[in-house]
């Protein structure tokens, strides 16, 4: 080791290395010592330019060992590989979620964008991952090159060209050309994109075979192969194809890449004759030079196309970790919505078409501009009216749609016994009334004996008092034969008896009399809730017991969260934890009483749903059974943060807008929501990944998120909510009562009151279990009607229109009760507005 001082320029250690040298030579018989150097690279700094000045100088015979480093660099370790993953996973993400978005905006809103600050954004994104929801540290982050973006004719394929400062060019038969090159941990990869704009033959025809001879390239990465393999794969495949495209061919496959972004000694060209190992990682660079088209446009005269990619050399395929960028035609070719006759038949004159004031850049990848959304639309519901018409057919002929009506079935109670015998009862103080409140009875004095009655046997009680100071209690009791009185068993099985249907007693003592009143009434209460918590226990399912996360296994938490439904009791309420364990989810809060367990194999639908206009972040679970939350039985358990305190400004009036408070306070709640929303997010995805295990196959469980975009504004119950749908559910998870609908279990889905110049119209939803009654969403704003049709359309569902409110369970009577004339008379087809007045219109003709 030789270690030079500060101020030293280090001659004094050159010239000891070299006696060093020397004298191993002449130990070994060797009279010119043979010294290994890298002659390809250039020296940097003073120390290594007096080095390689005073090497030239000795009598040692050099060897460049530059290709020996380049075998030993080149082969990567399982550290060095998963660097180069990240790296491409970083690149291709910034492709597929930032800069495709970005250039779509662009061209849709047609705006004026240079290529120079589409670069800066593109930078900025990846020196920050978090935009783009990447969880990667942003220190050990950096770019390659600047991001190139070119199109309007100006292409260079090279890694060190620049964005100009030109705007960018997407009118028809445009190219654009993206390339990105980011670091991890000073690993890095590569990727380029090529993105046509109404391409012509031409121009599809030279991508198309640029794709082929680009994944034959990565094909040929295999170990055993040559380097030169690679390129030949390529050209091969570009001399079958196209061979007048030989000559605009990159003369190059690509390089290796690693710590440097060109490793010296790996080009994958046509000479290289390099073995190829497992381990290696190439940036596979493809593209077509100098293209000539047919247009008379300078600046689509000439053309490039270009593709890369990052591919690791496995032992039996390569890997592509840059393949989240798609680059299949479809997904990188873009038409406009224009009449393509146009060019092919210029001589005939084309009629004008009424736009309405839609720019013809409307739609991207619209493949058949010959029949219109709505006409698709219309077709696509003819179709699934068809299938729904023999699935429902079949679905009553093989069987009952579903049980029995259990609506106003006898409530069943227990026997009601207050004593057992008359020695229970308590020794009589007076003949007053007195309350047992530990027997659950009142005892009356009547003609001089105290008479038990259970406190179920009560109905009402009330009191009077009149001028004399008098005070009247009058006790009503559940008598068989009464409006709303239920018949549980205790009536069935006296039928013959007589029941006292009230009694009232006066007294001169009010203060008695409140007391007995109050002691009635909250005894009555209890036992009327504790009575009612017990028959909703009664049919319960019984589930699995929760299994707790031992030390092997750490639980997922999330704190400080309240729960919907709540505890029942009167104290304050607290916040728990939510705690993900080994087969379910545990919430409890510090008191002991207060604890849910919600089984994995319990929960139908997960939903989480971060704060955005709203003022809570949610986690929510729609069960398959019910379970008891407190005294409350449901199916749907809710767990959410509120993000902002509601606060009322006391005193003073209108406060500016740019009141620094005011703004301060404003990024203080948004720092929060952000927060909550963060910690939410954090803990999707660890019980995401959970789920995932094998032993969760089967459940087929994950979080969804709604669907903001395609929400709309309704009333499901009593008051208006935001209504939204998700992957497999529509759903309203502010307000209570919740609204989680499945969408498998819906038969059709009816909209009313359309038309005729009405405001808003309500959607009344048929499920596939006829004795289930309908789900009516009203009031909903005619303006969310075409988003609506849309997504019920892509989702399947078929849906009709009608001018008025149906009348649904005497429909759905009719169809239970005769299913065979239902599927005669064509199902619900009787719901179809167009066939109705089709055949209206037909009838009227005809007379």
């Amino acid at each position: 080791m030789h270690v030079r001082a500060k101020k030293d320029d280090g001659t004094g250690a050159m010239e000891a290395i070299f006696r060093a040298i020397q004298d191993q030579s002449e130990s070994n018989d060797h009279d010119i010592p043979v010294v290994g150097h890298i002659a390809r690279e250039a020296p940097e700094g003073d120390l290594l330019e007096t080095w390689t000045e005073k090497l030239k100088n000795t009598q040692f015979h050099l060897s460049d060992v530059t290709n020996g480093f380049s075998d030993l660099f080149a082969v990567k370790d399982t550290a060095e590989i998963m660097n180069v993953k990240k790296a491409g996973y970083l690149t291709s993400s910034v492709m597929k979620h930032f800069v495709v978005p970005k250039l779509e905006r662009v061209i849709d809103e047609e705006k004026k964008v240079t290529h120079s600050s589409l670069m800066d954004d593109t930078e900025k994104v990846i020196l920050e991952p978090a935009k783009i929801k990447v969880k990667l540290k942003a220190d050990n982050v950096d770019i390659c090159y600047p991001p190139i973006f070119q199109s309007g004719g100006e292409f260079d394929l090279r890694p060190s060209a620049s964005s100009n400062e030109q705007n960018l060019y997407y009118d028809s038969t445009s190219v654009i050309i993206c390339a990105i090159g980011s670091r991890y941990n000073s690993y890095c990869s590569n990727v380029a994109r090529t993105f046509l704009i109404d391409a012509n033959p031409i121009q599809s025809k030279a991508y198309e075979v640029l794709l082929k001879a680009h994944e034959a390239a990565i094909g040929a990465l295999k170990p055993g192969n040559k380097t030169g393999d690679v390129y030949q794969a390529a050209l091969s495949v570009v001399e079958k194809e196209a061979p007048d495209l030989v000559a605009n061919l990159m003369r190059s496959a690509g390089t290796g890449i690693g710590l440097e972004f060109r490793e010296s000694g790996l080009n994958l060209n046509g000479k290289n004759d390099r073995m190829l190992k497992s381990g290696m990682v190439f940036n596979v660079c493809l593209g077509f030079q100098n293209l000539q088209t047919e247009s008379k446009n300078p600046k689509t005269e000439k053309i490039c196309v270009l593709l890369a990619d990052t591919v690791v050399v496995g032992q039996n395929a390569p890997e592509v970790v840059t393949s989240m960028s798609a680059k299949a035609v479809k997904d990188v070719a873009y038409s406009f919505n224009k009449d393509e006759e146009e060019e092919e038949q210029p001589k005939v004159k084309a009629k004008p078409v009424a736009t309405n004031g839609l720019s013809s850049k409307a739609i991207l990848r619209s493949v058949n501009h010959e029949t219109s959304r709505e006409e698709l639309r219309r077709q696509h519901q003819a179709e699934l009216a068809r299938q729904k018409n023999e699935e429902t057919a079949r679905r009553l002929t093989g069987g009952s749609s579903g049980g029995a009506d259990s609506r106003g079935a006898a409530k069943a109670t227990g026997e009601l016994v207050a004593y057992k015998n008359i020695n229970d009862l308590p020794p009589p103080r007076e003949l007053m009334i007195q309350v047992d409140l530990r027997s659950e009875a009142i005892l009356l004095p009547i003609h001089g004996t105290m008479i038990p009655f259970h406190i179920a046997t009560v109905k009402s009680v009330s009191s009077q008092q009149d001028t004399n100071r008098t005070c009247y209690i009058r006790i009503m009791f559940n008598v068989p034969g009464t409006p709303f009185t239920p018949h549980d068993t205790n009536t069935l099985k006296f039928q013959g008896s007589i029941y006292v249907k009230e009694v009232s007693f006066h007294s001169k003592d009010p203060r008695h009399i409140t007391e007995v009143v109050q002691q009635i009434r909250t005894l009555r209460r209890q036992v009327v809730s504790r009575e009612s918590e017990r028959a909703e226990r009664a049919t319960l399912v019984t589930q699995e017991k929760l299994q707790v996360a031992g030390a092997k296994f750490k639980p997922i938490k999330l704190s400080d969260l309240w729960i919907r439904p709540v505890f029942g009791g009167r104290g304050r309420k607290l916040p728990g934890t939510l705690e993900a364990h080994t087969n379910g989810f545990r919430y409890g809060t510090s008191r002991p009483d207060e604890r849910v367990d919600v089984m994995y194999c319990n929960i139908k639908h997960a939903f989480f749903q971060p704060a955005e206009k709203e003022m809570i972040t949610v986690l929510h679970f729609h069960l398959r059974n019910h379970i008891m939350v407190g005294n409350k039985k449901t199916k749907d358990v809710q767990f959410y943060v509120e993000v902002m305190d509601v606060v009322q400004t006391i005193g003073g009036g209108k406060r500016s807008a740019y009141d620094p408070d005011e703004i301060e306070e404003e990024q203080r709640e948004r720092d929060r929501k952000n927060k909550i929303n963060m910690e939410f997010q954090t803990f999707v995805n660890k019980v995401n990944d959970l789920w995932a295990q094998p032993q969760f196959k089967g459940l087929d469980l994950e979080f969804d998120q709604p669907l903001r975009e395609l929400g709309f504004h309704g009333v499901p119950h009593k008051s208006t909510a935001f209504i939204v749908p998700t992957s497999s559910c529509l759903v309203e998870l502010v307000e209570t009562p919740f609204v989680v609908i499945t969408l498998c279990e819906i038969e059709i889905v009816n909209l009313e009151r359309v038309g005729l110049g009405q405001k808003n119209f309500d959607m009344t939803i048929i499920f596939k279990d006829f004795k289930r009654d309908v789900m009516r969403i009203d009031s909903i704003p005619s303006t969310s009607l075409d988003g609506i049709k849309e997504w019920l359309d892509t989702t399947d569902l078929k849906y009709y229109e009608s001018r008025l409110n149906l009348n649904w369970r005497q429909i759905l009577k009719t169809i239970t009760d005769d299913p065979e004339e239902f599927i005669e008379n064509g199902g619900w087809e009787f719901l179809n507005l167009e066939g109705t007045d089709s055949e209206s219109d037909h009838s009227q003709e005809s007379d």
